[in-house]
């Protein structure tokens, strides 16, 4: 995100007291720049299969099943842990939709492949990494790291206690639903 001078103040005292880096990308650059900056990494026509949590803490037993895990993937699949800090800490669970404000990561894991066929293999290495490391992890997930045969209960997991506000949202704003090509919060019944 962009914070416009205070910034760029921020990121250049950071730079002065470094080397030059061979690639520096911090800097301001459009929406449609960064959504397409791992397009060449990630073609079209790609398997994917994604399971994600909310993640507190990494005990030694939680390392000890990711390494295992990773150790299994195949040449495209993933984990990664984005960080949850800064300002989201200073809102409270019923300031805005989301709630987990006590997550530290948001982990995805992203089986992926390029051949059809490897489709099965990849979405149950990604189930089965999911289940080794989930009993680690907070109930709920990012929405977007979460596919569409994982059930009602993980979307009212991922908004924790401000899911029945936002039921309500949805049945003032939307009460037919439209906008349902998603992981869906129903309305709300009147």
């Amino acid at each position: 995100a962009h914070s416009g001078e205070s910034g760029e103040a921020a990121v250049n005292a950071i730079r002065a007291q470094l080397p030059t880096p061979i690639i520096d990308w911090a800097g301001p650059i459009t929406y449609t720049a960064l959504q397409a900056m791992y397009d060449a990494l990630y073609p079209a026509g790609l398997q994917w299969y994604w399971r994600g949590d909310y993640v507190r803490e990494l005990p030694d037993e939680a390392i000890a099943a990711h390494l295992d895990n990773a150790a299994k993937a195949g040449i495209l699949s993933a984990m990664h842990l984005y960080p949850i800090d800064g300002v989201v800490r200073r809102r409270g669970p019923g300031d805005t939709a989301w709630s987990t404000r006590d997550a530290t990561w948001s982990m995805v894991i992203a089986g992926i492949d390029a051949d059809p066929s490897n489709a099965p293999a990849i979405k149950q290495w990604a189930q089965d990494y999911w289940k080794s490391v989930h009993p680690f992890n907070l109930a709920g997930a990012y929405p977007n790291f979460m596919m569409d045969d994982e059930g009602d209960v993980r979307i009212r997991d991922s908004f924790g206690p401000n899911y029945d506000r936002l039921a309500g949202v949805k049945a003032t704003y939307d009460p037919q639903n439209l906008f349902r090509v998603n992981h869906n919060i129903p309305p709300a019944a009147h």
